[in-house]
């Protein structure tokens, strides 16, 4: 069960998390190791593994801190309190919360959208590398951005980006 969550964060794609109603334990899980997510004012969200009398073990209690911080994620796990969907936000668990699935649904289809009109090796490389220098020191992380960086500009999109700038159109990008 590990590594189906895992294969989540894994995924070279971004994986965008709505949620609308309730987010218990494994959704916790589940949403902790997506790239971005949102809610709706209503959803509502628990760490409950405590009170069924287990230790949350899918990835929340590894997750939750690098997202809410440490602290919260400590109060989060002990207490199994139920939070909204404006807590969720403010906490940075959520990045934008929505009045309504509606809305929630046609806000993150635009944002889907915002994110595929750019160039998938930049898209890839971004993802790729937020999540590996999370374990890194900055210098540490630079070192890697740089040898990352060195690979891919070999690709045809940094000039494809450039043009249609210079052209003021859309940029038109190879698929991977």
């Amino acid at each position: 069960m590990q590594d189906a969550i895992t294969a989540i964060e894994r995924c070279r794609k971004p994986v965008i998390a709505a949620v609308h109603g309730a987010c218990i334990g494994g959704g916790i899980d589940i949403i902790t190791a997506c790239d971005v997510r949102y809610s709706t004012e209503s959803a509502f969200f628990s760490v409950k593994e405590v009170d069924l009398g287990i230790t949350a073990d899918l990835g929340t209690l590894q997750r939750l801190p690098s997202i809410v911080g440490y602290g919260k994620a400590v109060e989060l796990a002990l207490s199994a309190r139920r939070f909204s969907g404006s807590e969720a936000k403010e906490l940075g668990l959520v990045s934008r919360v929505f009045g309504s699935k509606d809305a929630m649904d046609e806000g993150v289809q635009a944002i889907a959208e915002e994110i595929t009109a750019k160039s998938p090796l930049a898209v890839t490389g971004t993802k790729a590398v937020l999540l590996r220098s999370r374990d890194l020191s900055v210098d540490q992380g630079l070192d890697y951005i740089a040898t990352w960086n060195s690979g891919m500009l070999l690709s045809d999109d940094l000039v494809e980006a450039t043009a249609a700038q210079s052209q003021k159109r859309a940029p038109s990008f190879s698929k991977l």
